[in-house]
Formats: C-alpha cells, structure tokens, sequence
C-alpha cells in the first residue's frame, strides 16, 4: 500500500489548529432571545440544538484540516514515470600500504604530499566534480553507486556500494597508511574478489566496473601468500562476470634496467595484466597529475540507463483538498439556516 507524501509537510503542523476552531464554535456564545413561553418553539431547543452545535463545530473543523491538508501538498508518485538517469556501479580499491606514504608532487606550486594523500584528492574529484588544480573539470556523478575497499595485507570493505557520496568521502579522507611490519603487504586478488562480491550484489546499474589504485610494491611477496587469491585469478573472475578493472600504477619507474624480477617491474606488470584480462586499461601515475589524467579518462565510461530515485510525475490532492473545505464551509452554512436552525 502506497502512502501519499506532502510537498511542504511543515503545513502539518498547523493541524491542530482544526480541534481549535471545533472547540471555539462548540463553545463560543451565541446571540439569544427572551421568551416568557419555550413551547411556542417546539422541539426546536432540544436535539436541534445540540446537533447545530456539534455539527457546525465538525464540519468547520474538518474544513480548516482540509485546508491545511491543501497547504501541506498530499501527493503520490506515478511509479511508472521515474526518470531515466545514467548510472554505473563503481567498487574503488585504494592501496593503504605503508608504501603509500611516499611523497609525490601534487601540483606545480604547491607541496608535495603522500601517495595516498594525491590518490584521496583524485578520487573525491571524480566522485563528487570539481576543478583540480591543473584545470581540469570533473563532473559530479550524484547517480552513480559507489564503494571502497583499503587495500592491504587483509583487504577491508570500508564503504559498501552507496549512493551517499558523502558519507563515503569522509570514509575515503580518514583512511591512513598502514604502519611497516608484517601486515603491510598488498593482497591484491583477495582486494578484488571483495569488489566483485559487492559489485555483484548491486542493483540498478548494469555496468559495473572495479578501479584499483595501488604502488605495486608488495606484490611479489603477496602473490605468494599461502592462502591469498592470485591478482591473475581473480582478474579472471572479473573477466567471467564481465566487469572490467582499470588499474591505476601510482607507484615510482622501475629503474633504467631492471631485471625482470626487479619489484617494481612486477608489480606494473601485474597491474597491466589485470587490467588487459578484463578488458580494462591501465595507467601510470608517478604524480598527482597523472592520477587526475587516469581517473578523468576512467570518468569518461560509457554510462547505463537507470531508473532514478526521482519521479516524473506527481498525482497531487491539493486541489481535492481545498475543494473539500469548500464543501465542509457550504454544507455547514447551509444547515445553519436550514435543519439546524433553532430560531424560527
């Protein structure tokens, strides 16, 4: 059962304003003439008189709820009109390794600040639109769904898929680098089986995609965790469920020469292959930059129709309403002087 809605429900609270009006008719006094004979009057000073009384007083009542009810706007949405908007489901996995806190120019000008740090800025231009400081425009995305995941040596879903982009920005600020020692690692696979299973469960958007954001210094060791999901098996994943990932590499360039195994050089090479699998991209960012000239191309997706959690069309009762009071005000003048009448 649908309830109505008002478009301004702070008319309700002059409701009782309506049991003020009843109670001043019931009891307000009345003109009166003196007769030395009541039976020249006949039954007119006994039952008439009380339902002209508690009459009047109900249907005066009922006419100032029913215009208060007119003010207040009762309304309810035609369901079958929402409007369309483009959406996507977006799960973000950021890197909160201790690597992470490694400085990196942001802007020209302007201190240097740590990896995470560029990564938070980049990240709340391209949910909630701005300008950054290179002059580059991001546009809001108030539709779309939006998620988090910490990355690290046990990956954390810190903000599920919300449309609260708020809440969820306060979340992605607070986050911090986890401190050096055994739990600094970057488990990556596990990191993306965590989006998957919240992009899995989102409704609404039929596309859905997965950016993860990493230095991709930890990888080595990760990837041969006991018990950890491969990065590669679980790009396969999101390549069976046709959800791409578009890795970010914010970590520094492998130096001239490095050898295969070298850290770095596996860790880019991971992230392009992840992202290659699943028929993302992947991008380098060295610099805060760079990050706002991945994420603006990543702001570029294509977007699915949605229904909108705002409605085309209203049925609105004001009208009926205030024609209801007209009808209660009439009704009561007219049995005043007609069936209530006490005074011939």
């Amino acid at each position: 059962m649908r309830f109505p809605t008002f478009a301004a429900p702070e008319f309700l609270y002059l409701l009782p304003l309506a049991l003020l009006v009843a109670w001043w008719w019931a009891w307000r006094r009345r003109p009166a003439v003196r007769f030395s004979d009541l039976s020249l009057f006949g039954g007119a000073t006994g039952g008439r008189a009380r339902r002209a009384v508690w009459g009047g007083a109900a249907l005066r009542g009922l006419a100032c709820a029913a215009l208060v009810l007119a003010c207040a706007g009762p309304r309810l949405p035609d369901e079958r009109t929402r409007l369309p908007a483009e959406a996507i489901a977006v799960m973000m996995v950021m890197d909160v390794s201790d690597t992470m806190s490694g400085k990196v120019a942001w802007a020209p000008g302007e201190p240097e600040v740590t990896r995470l740090e560029a990564a938070q800025r980049a990240f709340r231009l391209f949910v909630a639109g701005g300008r950054s400081p290179d002059g580059t425009t991001f546009d809001p995305r108030p539709s779309d769904q939006v998620g988090l995941v910490a990355l690290a040596s046990v990956p954390q879903t810190v903000c599920p898929l919300t449309l609260n982009h708020s809440v969820l920005l306060k979340v992605a600020d607070g986050l911090k680098p986890t401190p050096p020692g055994a739990d600094a690692g970057t488990n990556v696979g596990d990191a993306i089986a965590e989006a998957l299973i919240r992009l899995e469960a989102a409704r609404g958007p039929k596309t859905r995609v997965l950016i993860l954001l990493s230095d991709g210094q930890h990888f080595p060791n990760e990837v041969n965790t006991t018990g950890a999901l491969k990065p590669r098996a679980a790009a396969q994943l999101a390549a069976n469920l046709g959800y791409p990932i578009y890795t970010i590499d914010a970590g520094p360039d492998p130096p001239p020469g490095a050898p295969p195994d070298d850290v770095r050089r596996q860790g880019r090479e991971t992230l392009r292959q992840v992202a290659e699998m699943t028929g993302g991209r992947a991008f380098t960012a060295t610099a805060g930059a760079d990050m706002l000239a991945a994420y603006k191309q990543i702001d570029g997706l294509a977007r699915s129709p949605v229904a909108a959690y705002q409605y085309r069309r209203y049925f609105e009762f004001s009208g009926w309403c205030a024609a209801a009071a007209v009808v209660f005000l009439l009704a009561a003048h007219v049995l005043d002087r007609t069936a209530w009448r006490t005074v011939p």
